[in-house]
């Protein structure tokens, strides 16, 4: 029996991706069906998937067959937009969105979080910048293990330092790092606009902004300038900081910077002898914050020993260990924020609204 495109797009239409939240067709991943002369299907993913994809076109093709009793040939690939920033703010050449990381309250683990996720983007094919916008304790440069001085080819701008696969800049590249940085708030802003903007940034994906902690005016300076398509919140489950996480989640609502989630850091503690898990910052805090906030949570990352010996040594997780759960964790967390950016894309998860006419 010869499949038609109606079956085909009325089986995608039935099959749902755990990142995009939703169906293929409702999704407007689907770039191709072809009934004739042999049945294929070509999906595109709006977010970075080089070592997803193989996986995703294996799992449709088994689904398609199941439930057609044919075989269908499924090709995926996949394409990075530029999403939209907010209003009077353009998006900087060469680099088609930027992610703001925040944690509202410092000690969370949120510079760990950045560093790891940047490589786990990488590692799934794009390109990928971080941003250390921690002018008074930069932490990137230990974490990525790379130490050197910026140069400069104009005497005007800079070129990003690589590491791990990644365009980084910091303030900590320029300073020595026992060396406190004394500026008030309005020389860290100043700072930080210099480090995004005369940085030559070659073609990015996505540029990281590794934000310093707090909702202060440094912070709302900063997010009112750069222009961000989507913001990071990194909290633990305890109470003090889920405090502050909500403070800074509110604070990119009121400068319209949309929230793509939460990341639960340090959310249990495995026992190396016995396999015990314990909740030793609370239970459930990310959870409930998302709830209230009607935000979403991305993941859940455990507090482990081996993700401070990596960042201490400059090797995060996500290169250190590849294969391990940690890794496979931020990786999981990295494809679903990016795959929530995509969604603001039209075609990749916006149904057409429905208008209804009412009489008078």
């Amino acid at each position: 029996m010869t499949l038609t495109v109606s079956e085909l797009r009325d089986a995608l239409s039935q099959l749902d991706d755990p990142y995009l939240q939703t169906n293929w067709l409702s999704a407007g991943a689907v770039a191709a069906v072809q009934a004739e002369p042999t049945p294929q299907v070509q999906l595109q993913l709006g977010f970075p998937a080089a070592r997803y994809a193989p996986d995703v076109a294996q799992r449709v093709a088994e689904s398609l067959q199941a439930t057609l009793g044919q075989p269908v040939a499924v090709n995926v690939d996949w394409a990075i937009a530029s999403h939209a920033v907010q209003q009077k703010l353009t998006p900087m050449p060469q680099v088609k969105n930027i992610i703001a990381v925040a944690s509202g309250k410092g000690g969370v683990g949120k510079s760990t979080v950045t560093a790891n996720l940047a490589l786990a983007l990488a590692g799934e094919g794009a390109r990928v910048g971080v941003l250390d916008a921690d002018i008074y304790g930069p932490s990137q440069p230990r974490m990525l293990g790379c130490r050197q001085r910026p140069s400069s080819p104009d005497g005007k701008s800079m070129l990003p330092l690589e590491a791990h696969g990644l365009q980084t800049m910091s303030i900590g590249y320029l300073v020595d790092e026992a060396e406190p940085t004394i500026w008030r708030g309005p020389m860290v802003t100043q700072a930080l606009m210099q480090l995004l903007s005369e940085t030559r940034w070659d073609n990015l994906d996505y540029l990281l902004v590794d934000l310093p902690p707090g909702t202060g005016d440094t912070q709302l300076s900063l997010v009112q300038r750069i222009p961000v398509s989507g913001a990071i919140i990194v909290t633990t489950p305890q109470d003090i900081a889920l405090l502050d996480a909500r403070k800074g989640l509110e604070m990119f609502k009121k400068v319209h910077v949309p929230v793509l989630g939460i990341v639960e850091n340090m959310a249990m503690h495995t026992c190396s002898n016995c396999g015990h898990i314990e909740h030793i910052f609370g239970e459930g805090g990310g959870q409930r914050l998302a709830a209230e906030t009607g935000s979403h949570v991305l993941g859940s990352l455990p507090l482990d020993a081996s993700i401070r010996a990596h960042a201490d040594g400059g090797r995060p997780s996500v290169v250190a260990e590849p294969d391990g759960d940690v890794a496979r964790a931020y990786i999981d967390i990295a494809r679903r924020a990016t795959a929530r950016l995509a969604s603001r894309v039209v075609g990749q998860g916006f149904a057409f609204p429905t208008i209804t006419v009412l009489d008078d």
